[in-house]
């Protein structure tokens, strides 16, 4: 397998308040992370970087992460650890209320992959040259489109469609949602914060990903490129993985 990931600040902000990484244990197995962060005064590059680093360090000092519930459990304890230590800082640092941030990952290994979110970035698999969406965006108008008060269509356009209603750091207790991808035959994982998918379609990220001219880092690069095209209005943070030519499996 081939990974690769990258952020950027994009044509409007003046600082990147993302984080990202792709993390590989001494038994092979992947953690893939992007954190969006929020706060004033940079608080949210803080926050992102405190979840990105936190998770990238406990998986590194894995031999491995065990069972599939292991890794339920393991992500369970961790994003409650990094969401006490987001709300914990916050509180110290005056400057820092309204800290905290996104996060999407997915672990996999020879046996399971499995997918966790909070917020509004998003986790997809590519299977078949199609990309299919995994996690559920906790935002306002996510909430509106399921309770009927929205359509789909409404949502895109809504004013408020970036509010969220969920976010590491914000609130004393949290919980991600953990999704279990139960089909391993997909050809790739990919993940990235809002400032890609509010600038591109999902056609759009597609059409780069089955491009089989280019490697995958020049994929990345690509798709950083097409959203600072297209306005560049948020940070911009990608992390790709795609399976060896001919495989079966990821």
């Amino acid at each position: 397998m081939k990974t690769f990931y990258l952020t950027d600040c994009g044509k409007v902000r003046d600082h990147n308040e993302d984080s990202v990484s792709i993390i590989k244990n001494s038994s092979n197995e992947v953690l893939m992370m992007v954190a969006d962060g929020m706060g004033g005064h940079r608080a949210g590059e803080v926050a992102s970087s405190m979840a990105i680093t936190h998770l990238g360090k406990r998986f590194n000092s894995l031999s491995s992460i065990g069972t599939k519930l292991d890794a339920v459990n393991w992500l369970n304890e961790n994003i409650s650890e990094i969401n006490k230590n987001i709300f914990d800082y916050a509180k110290e640092h005056s400057d820092s209320t309204g800290m905290g941030t996104t996060i999407v990952l997915a672990i996999l290994t020879k046996d399971f992959l499995i997918f966790g979110n909070i917020g509004d970035s998003s986790g997809f698999v590519l299977k078949h040259h199609k990309l299919h969406k995994v996690t559920k965006d906790h935002t306002l108008v996510n909430l509106l489109v399921d309770s009927g008060d929205l359509t789909p269509e409404e949502a895109s356009y809504h004013p408020k469609k970036n509010v969220l209603m969920k976010a590491l750091g914000v609130s004393e207790n949290i919980e991600i949602d953990i999704f279990d991808i139960l089909d391993l035959n997909a050809s790739g994982i990919f993940l990235c914060s809002d400032g890609v998918t509010n600038m591109l379609t999902v056609e759009q990220i597609e059409k780069v990903l089955n491009d089989e001219n280019i490697e995958i880092e020049e994929k990345v690069i690509k798709i950083i490129r097409k959203c600072n095209a297209r306005g560049g209005n948020d940070n911009i943070s990608v992390a790709y993985l795609e399976k060896n030519e001919g495989s079966e499996k990821l």
